[in-house]
């Protein structure tokens, strides 16, 4: 700015006032300063200003796999509520490593983010509880906070599940496989419990030996419906707990032209188009990432000291039938 000023010959102040649209700078010496500004290529420091103004203008959003579209979708609906606040967000992807979520978040705290968005890849949060963040905000999504208090923001993934597998069994199904994620996570653990659900109030109890848990993505997931469907005894259904298995699952049944019918968690594109019976429970990605973006601009906005409780919100499911007549 003080370049301008020189080139200028006005005053550092006259500079910023221009800047700033101030009305009591002449335009003669408006247009001069504004010369010397695309001459010299200036641009303002904003994070040298955010700094000075008491905040960042930035905030953290830490996820596990960016490969997957709803972490994709999640991000848009942060971007948008940040956006509608003057803030920029900084995107981060775990793959689901622990540690290297501790390292991320460690990092954004340093560069003095205002706040943080986080999809734990873990069930240890102490990494991510205020003390350690020194008081910074944070809001937790798709995963709910472990000894710790925090806002998050889930779905509905016992609902969700329970939904879906009721709908097979209602369609005459008896033997449902199942293809999970990690049991540890969250997600896992509610969509196994409402799988299990389902055939309880069904009056039916699973076969184990129909249940595979552990599977990360679509080859393991493929692999894993490969061997129930060639199994003896095998399932005439089979449900998954995310977009990846259930095209793990798709490929299985292509492979085998096994009449199979599938049912999973989150929508995908194509799913419509696929000439399968598909039983999909779809929910709103984006606005996971509203609700949680806005939860955060609450805390940020919070006068020091305000015992704002931790608070919790769900974001409701729907079950979509592709494929078959069935509603």
């Amino acid at each position: 700015m003080r370049d301008v000023a020189a080139r200028a010959r006005v005053s550092a102040m006259t500079v910023s006032r221009v800047l700033k649209d101030d009305t009591r700078v002449s335009e003669a010496t408006r247009e001069r300063v504004l010369s010397a500004v695309d001459a010299l290529g200036y641009r303002r420091n904003e994070t040298a200003r955010s700094l000075r103004l008491g905040g960042s203008g930035l905030i953290g959003l830490v996820v596990t796999n960016l490969a997957n579209p709803f972490y994709s979708r999640l991000a848009l609906g942060v971007q948008e509520v940040a956006s509608e606040h003057g803030l920029r967000v900084l995107l981060s992807n775990t793959a689901e490593q622990l540690d290297r979520e501790r390292g991320l978040v460690e990092d954004l705290a340093s560069r003095q983010v205002d706040g943080m968005i986080v999809v734990p890849a873990g069930s240890s949060h102490r990494h991510l509880a205020p003390a350690a963040l020194r008081g910074m905000p944070i809001v937790l999504a798709s995963r709910p906070p472990a000894g710790m208090d925090a806002d998050c923001v889930l779905v509905d993934d016992f609902g969700g599940a329970e939904e879906a597998t009721g709908r097979l069994i209602e369609d005459g199904h008896r033997r449902i496989g199942f293809l999970g994620n990690p049991p540890a996570l969250y997600t896992g653990a509610e969509r196994f419990r409402g799988y299990w659900a389902a055939h309880e109030a069904a009056g039916l109890e699973p076969d184990e030996h129909h249940v595979r848990r552990g599977l990360v993505d679509v080859p393991t997931a493929e692999r894993a419906a490969v061997a129930l469907l060639r199994g003896p005894d095998a399932p005439t259904a089979l449900f998954c707990t995310n977009n990846r298995l259930t095209q793990g699952a798709i490929r299985a049944v292509r492979t085998l032209d096994a009449p199979v019918a599938l049912a999973g968690f989150d929508d995908f594109d194509l799913a419509d188009v696929l000439g399968l019976p598909l039983t999909i429970v779809s929910y709103d990605a984006d606005e996971i990432g509203r609700r949680a973006g806005q939860m955060l601009i609450d805390r940020i906005n919070a006068a020091p000291g305000d015992p704002l409780p931790a608070r919790r919100t769900v974001v409701p499911t729907r079950v979509i039938r592709y494929g078959t007549d069935r509603p």
